[in-house]
């Protein structure tokens, strides 16, 4: 998994080679530079404690100003001692999150811009070179090495997203966002580990900025007009008057003066439908082709009033489902983000397939006229979090997409309430890679972390088990909130699934790590969750097939068994299932409806 390599030069001499260890014996030095940043300090510290794991090496790190750094060092962060060292790099030039990774003389740079570009080149250097894997915040793989070289190494990288989250609860906790290079807003990562791009909001902001229970009584005039009516109930603001505009603008300002630090100030409709009809929203939509035409009309105004005074943050406003077509005429200001909404989507396929085509044509229009361009993708299903939800194929091809239609920025929203969503650690594991790097093979960081996470013999099975499922749901729209009769959910998928995951189970449970089985296992209960729900078609099919049933007789000596599994191991959080989907549905609650068995209907 390597990243992408600019060379500073192409007629370079050749470097040996850098030996970090051999035979549990540090062959180098760390070097801390004066006037590191607590980030850059970190990072040193991040870099010795690893190394130190995979090479069963002690590494000195010491504090150098200058020249006098040993001949045999690893210099981390851009101070002076690296400009000396390594003057034909433009330390001083990087982009906040660029990185560089350079042997040279016999010394090795781990370096980036600030605040986060050095942790990043530490925590790639790792993975990179010494094969550590941060799969989740509980689970790593850092390998043995008796010895460690790198090779001659001439690196220099930038993420090519900007904003980069993948929005599962498993991928959450700072450092392991840090590890795999998110930088979203949603949990933090707080300053010490090189912060995030932060929001000030994040979502559906028109009634927080216009609440209709101080607002509507004095100015109905301020929210949508809807078949003769003046109304804020699911409605939107009416985005055409002037007085509205002059207060929304003040209001950012007072958001914005709360929240000095950030970056991104979200304008966004609410989360339904309701546009205002009046004749000068009308007008400008009749003219712009759409919605978006009045949305970006207002969002455009603010955003051009908060500019002097908060020249550094961007309004981020959406296209979504009545405002994902671009407008004909209008153009988002430099210093406007447009987040492009998927929700409609068919995500059993990439989105640039026939079934996505409305989505690609908006895609590449708004690509045309936004200088910053985001994407709000959808990787779960709503309804359902524990379901088998065969999408695993497509993000690698997403991601590629936005990258290729000059996306700035991605958020890819999946189970965000609790532990326990259908291969929840896969999912936010591979999209963290995809972000940093989209032009890496996705098939084989699925297979990777599949091998990696479950036990070699256990994920070899499951990945079995996701062709399977990707197979038999072949021609289906596949969307975030489940259709109906979905192909993959029959007898004949789902006894073969269960098949699959008994196999892993039994793989995993003769495996080295103890770890293994309760992770197969938690990975289990979507297929059962699957049979609990539609036991009586299921039972149905098996008979007219003349199958075999793979699951116990009696639908509450199953939903028995998912309790048991979804209540964990204690002390250990990840294992425990809470929340069902989206809506807060609660294990206990579902399994309810099973308290006993009925007879079989026919």
């Amino acid at each position: 998994m390597l990243a992408a390599v600019l060379a500073f030069g192409m007629n370079l001499p050749a470097e040996a080679a850098f030996l970090v260890a051999r035979g549990g014996k540090a062959k180098c030095v760390i070097v801390r530079q004066t006037g590191a940043t607590v980030t850059e300090s970190n990072a040193v510290r991040e870099l010795a404690e690893t190394l130190e794991k995979i090479t069963g090496a002690k590494f000195e790190v010491r504090t150098e100003a200058d020249g006098r750094v040993p001949k045999k060092a690893i210099v981390v962060g851009p101070g002076a001692a690296a400009r000396a060292l390594f003057p034909e790099v433009p330390l001083d030039k990087l982009g906040a999150e660029e990185l560089v990774m350079k042997v040279r003389n016999g010394r090795l740079l781990l370096a980036g811009g600030r605040p986060r570009g050095t942790l990043y080149a530490v925590n790639r250097f790792l993975q990179e070179q010494g094969g550590a894997r941060w799969w989740t915040p509980w689970a790593a793989s850092l390998p043995w090495r008796d010895r460690l070289r790198v090779p001659d190494l001439n690196t220099r990288y930038q993420p090519p997203f900007e904003y980069r989250e993948p929005f599962w609860y498993t991928g959450f906790e700072p450092r392991w966002k840090t590890r795999n290079g998110a930088n979203g807003h949603s949990h933090e990562i707080p300053p010490a580990l090189g912060g995030c791009v932060k929001y000030k909001g994040f979502a559906h902001t028109f009634y927080p900025l216009v609440p209709p229970d101080q607002h509507f009584a004095a100015h109905p005039e301020w929210y949508s007009l809807i078949k003769g009516r003046r109304t804020h109930d699911h409605a939107q603001l009416c985005l055409s008057n002037p007085e509205l505009r002059d207060f929304v603008v003040q209001r950012v300002k007072e958001w914005l003066r709360e929240a000095p630090d950030a970056q991104i100030i979200s304008v966004t409709q609410n989360d339904w439908y309701g546009a205002c009809e009046c004749d000068r929203c009308k007008a400008i939509d009749d003219a712009e082709g759409g919605p978006s035409g009045s949305l970006l009309a207002f969002v455009n105004y603010v955003a051009e009033r908060i500019e002097p005074e908060f020249p550094q943050v961007a309004v981020d406003t959406f296209a979504y489902q009545y405002t994902r077509r671009p407008p004909k005429t209008i153009r988002p200001r430099p210093n406007v983000i447009v987040r492009l909404c998927s929700i409609e989507c068919n995500f059993r396929e990439p989105l640039d397939h026939p079934s996505n085509a409305a989505f690609l044509s908006d895609l590449q229009g708004w690509a045309r006229i936004c200088q910053r361009l985001y994407v709000w993708d959808y990787t779960t299903d709503f309804r359902n979090y524990v379901l088998p939800h065969p999408n695993w194929f497509v993000l690698g091809p997403n991601v590629r997409l936005f990258q290729a239609n000059n996306v700035k920025g991605v958020f890819e929203q999946g189970a965000y309430q609790g532990y326990g969503a259908e291969m929840g650690e896969l999912r936010a594991w591979v999209l963290a890679q995809l972000l940093w790097n989209p032009r890496q093979d996705d098939r084989a960081l699925i297979q990777e972390f599949l091998r990696g996470y479950y036990g070699p013999a256990a994920g070899e099975i499951i990945g079995r088990y996701l062709e399977l499922m990707h197979h038999a749901s072949h021609g289906f729209n596949l969307h975030c909130f489940l259709g109906k009769d979905p192909p993959h959910l029959r007898f004949q998928p789902l006894a073969a699934a269960e098949r699959l995951w008994q196999q892993a189970e039994a793989a995993a449970a003769r495996g080295a790590d103890p770890e293994w089985l309760p992770r197969v296992r938690l990975g289990h209960l979507p297929v059962r969750y699957a049979v609990l729900q539609g036991w009586n078609s299921l039972r149905r099919e098996c008979r007219e097939q003349g199958a075999a049933w793979p699951w116990p007789q009696s639908r509450h000596a199953l939903a028995e068994e998912f309790r048991q599994v979804s209540q964990g191991i204690p002390g250990q959080n990840w294992s425990k299932v809470g929340v069902l989907n989206e809506g807060g549905l609660q294990v206990e609650d579902f399994l309810k409806q099973f308290a006993q068995d009925e007879p079989d209907s026919n």
